[in-house]
């Protein structure tokens, strides 16, 4: 089986994505903080695939160390999902508190690049690196410096590791607005419903995940679904 770790798996894009893993035969290695909520995702999946959960923070380097270690020898995919808004509603950077946009440049830049360095040794030859992103990344919306950029620090990321890395294959993918807690957090008491549903943005990843497309920045939107990998 081909196996795959997929941070912040416990709702939203992790959760729609994990479930079309499964159903497409994936090994998966899933992580959230929330432990209960983790636990009843594996309870879910384990009916259809091999699923180990491990609850914890990817800012951690133990917690990082555990998932890589269940993975076992080879990984095909590692998928960056885990992200914080930061505070809730978004102050102007003028305002923004430093101590909190470290710890969102800690999960948002450095864990996912920690964990690619832990995986790089078992990561299998053409293996597939996705770290999600935001439009938040590239277009300088009023109210989001703190997390726009460490998706715009992360995309740098993804970019130079691609260069370095040719053997791999590379994404930053944009998943587009969904309705999710996050997304719910950005805008505290106001009414997200219109915003798609993550499930809509998971067959553009598994068109990257599954198929051949070089390595960049993609819009989930924009992925030729439909079309066999």
């Amino acid at each position: 089986m081909t196996t795959a770790i997929v941070t912040g798996a416990s709702r939203g894009l992790g959760l729609a994505l994990v479930r079309a893993l499964a159903e497409r035969g994936w090994r998966l290695v899933i992580d959230a903080r929330g432990a209960e909520a983790l636990a009843a995702v594996r309870d879910e999946l384990a009916a259809r695939t091999d699923v180990v959960a491990i609850a914890g923070d990817v800012a951690d380097d133990a917690h990082r160390r555990e998932l890589v270690a269940a993975a076992g020898p080879r990984v095909e995919l590692l998928v960056n999902n885990a992200s914080v808004l930061g505070p809730s509603p978004q102050p102007a950077l003028a305002d923004y508190p430093l101590d909190v946009l470290e710890r969102v440049y800690r999960v948002n830049v450095v864990a996912p690049l920690a964990l690619f360095q832990l995986a790089l040794p078992v990561l299998a030859p053409g293996a597939r690196v996705v770290n999600v992103t935001s439009d938040a990344a590239v277009e300088p919306y009023e109210g989001w410096g703190g997390y726009g950029s460490s998706k715009a620090a992360l995309e740098q990321v993804t970019n130079v590791l691609a260069a370095e890395h040719p053997d791999l294959r590379v994404y930053a993918v944009d998943p587009g607005d969904m309705n999710t807690q996050l997304h719910q957090e950005a805008y505290p008491g106001e009414d997200i419903s219109d915003r798609q549903p993550p499930e809509d943005s998971v067959p553009g990843l598994v068109v990257l995940v599954e198929g051949d497309l070089p390595s960049g920045r993609y819009r989930a939107s924009e992925l030729p679904v439909g079309v066999e990998p």
